[in-house]
């Protein structure tokens, strides 16, 4: 009986085993892989919004499109970026994505979403994303409008590539510019600008790249807002791309009002000196200027980091500040870019980058005193007075900066001249046809020539004294309570020579602060940047120029707060 028992269960597991076999063999599970592949073969939508620390346990899964990518949480990079190439045209507007400003959405049962293009080279993640809408959602679009729409949108950026291929000559310019930097937050100091007419647009706000300014703050989701300019009502809109954490503009929500859903809000306009709050902690403060006057006969890039890591792992305030406009309020055929770098604070330096323009175009207001610059071709006073109006604004007793500013100008004949001013050690230098010229004088005390000028006034410095009252600079805006104390410390600039732009073929301008001439030379400087034009093309060269001069200050391991102005002049 037990050998019979023993037999039957015997046979029992080989059927079993048999019945897997033919199973495995067979394979039926195949079949169902085209009901799965929209939810397992692509990377979630919603895995590239969620932020790091995420407060909402029921985020909406599930939202799929069509590339899979493997991503990476914790280094906030994706992991096969280097596979990838240049980017493609954008398949589509946010216009067409923002329910309250498109004519094609009727209310109905269903929502298509077309999502951003990403710039990741030959790859796009743009995808049509269906979900079911909840009542009172819009519906669905058209397939024949969208691709109206896209047929106009081409067209237009095919004839708006053609403008750009005009020559460079003064031309009425409705192009409007676009500033963003980040007050406050983990990525305070960095900084973004962009005109209405960029192929960038929109501007991605987010915690991942590819986003246009990347904010490392685990409240930021990885798209979180965009900034698109809107060519019909000529304003620059921002929406929140259903972001977890919200987007505020001046302290009111602009994000959905069902929080939970990941829906996108309705677009707002933006206006000069807004706060953007991105989560709760990051802050960026919006700066617009419209170029209605002339065309930049140059090309701008401008790049600034803290390295906030540098000095022994504690994080370094953002104290620089980079600022620039052409034309000048007012004033035709002149502009100005400058950088300052703080000390003891931050508030000196944005005090002085927001008097100095000011100022300056107030004093070039007078037709005598501009005629004199155009006619001497020399803006010396000009400057001089800048700085004198601009150090007796300044009000503050225990903070200071260095001012780097230069004054670029059109005589009326197509002939360009530049001429630098400054005081601290921030410095500008032109390279003309390779040969460059040293725009500025450093004013540090260790400097020959300010200890020069200090023996001069009868109180030389000791031999090996670097600081004065702990500080090592002689000239600075500002810091009102040391001039006090000690008649050596001065707000006089140093005024260089004008030169001449147009006659020179192969012309540019860096400024930069001590964050990048501390570890990289004058002669290094140049050479890189002689290296990138040589291997350039690229419609963002300037930007990309000024960024490769930061990265080499980072890999040179600078100790300081590092700011980039890089102008290429084509005239």
């Amino acid at each position: 009986m037990f050998e019979m028992t023993i037999s039957g269960i015997f046979m029992v597991l080989m059927l079993l085993l048999i019945s897997f076999l033919i199973i495995f063999a067979c394979k039926p599970w195949r079949f169902l892989s085209g009901l799965r592949s929209s939810s397992l073969s692509a990377f979630k939508a919603g895995d590239l919004q969620r932020p790091l620390v995420s407060d909402d346990g029921n985020l909406v899964q599930g939202q799929t499109s069509e590339l899979t990518r493997e991503y990476d949480l914790e280094g906030a990079c994706y992991q096969n970026e280097g596979l990838l190439h240049s980017s493609l045209i954008e398949e589509c507007d946010y216009k067409d994505r923002i329910p309250s400003s498109s004519p094609h959405f009727n209310h109905g049962e269903s929502l298509v979403v077309e999502v951003i293009s990403e710039h990741f080279g030959d790859v796009s993640l743009g995808q049509t994303l269906k979900q079911q809408a909840e009542k009172g959602q819009l519906a669905e679009v058209k397939k024949s409008d969208w691709q109206d729409n896209q047929s106009q949108n081409l067209k237009h950026d095919r004839e708006s590539d053609g403008l750009r291929e005009l020559s460079l000559k003064p031309v009425k310019d409705k192009r409007s510019w676009l500033s963003l930097e980040v007050i406050s937050g983990p990525s305070i100091g960095l900084q973004l600008s962009v005109d209405s007419t960029s192929t960038k647009l929109p501007v991605i706000l987010g915690r991942v790249s590819p986003s246009h300014l990347l904010v490392k703050d685990a409240e930021v989701s990885g798209k979180h807002a965009q900034i698109n300019w809107n060519s019909n009502k000529l304003k620059w809109e921002l929406v929140d791309m259903g972001s977890l954490n919200g987007t505020s503009l001046n302290s009111r929500s602009v994000s959905h009002p069902d929080s939970g859903s990941r829906h996108w809000g309705d677009p707002v306009e933006l206006a000069s000196e807004d706060i953007l709050t991105l989560g709760t902690t990051t802050k960026v403060f919006v700066c617009i200027s419209n170029q209605n006057e002339y065309q930049m006969p140059f090309r701008i890039g401008v790049a600034s980091d803290p390295m906030a890591l540098r000095r022994g792992g504690r994080k370094l305030p953002m104290e620089d500040v980079c600022y620039y406009q052409w034309p000048l309020p007012g004033v035709d055929k002149f502009g100005l870019f400058g950088v300052c770098d703080g000390h003891g604070g931050s508030e000196a330096a944005q005090a002085a980058s927001k008097f100095f323009p000011e100022i300056l175009a107030n004093i070039l207001s007078d037709s005598v005193k501009r005629g004199k610059v155009l006619s001497q071709r020399d803006a010396s006073d000009i400057l001089r007075d800048a700085f004198s109006k601009t150090e007796a604004c300044l009000d503050h007793l225990y903070e200071g900066c260095t001012a780097t500013v230069l004054l670029v100008w059109e005589d009326g004949e197509e002939k360009f001249f530049a001429q630098c001013a400054n005081v601290g050690d921030s410095a500008c230098v032109i390279n003309l046809d390779e040969k460059y010229i040293q725009m500025t004088e450093d004013h540090r005390l260790t400097s020959a020539s300010e200890r020069l000028r200090m023996q001069k006034v009868g109180l030389p410095l000791r031999d090996g004294e670097s600081r004065l009252f702990g500080i090592n600079l002689a000239r600075m805006l500002g810091d009102k309570f040391l001039k006090q104390q000690d008649i050596r410390f001065s707000a006089e600039p140093y005024i260089s020579e004008p030169v001449r732009l147009d006659q020179a073929r192969d012309v540019f301008a860096l400024l930069a602060s001590d964050g990048l001439w501390d570890v990289v030379s004058v002669k290094k400087a140049v050479q890189l940047v002689l290296k990138m034009r040589e291997e350039g093309g690229r419609e963002d060269e300037a930007e990309e120029i000024a960024n490769s001069l930061l990265r080499e200050a980072r890999t040179m391991r600078t100790k300081d707060n590092t700011s980039v102005v890089y102008l290429d002049f084509h005239i």
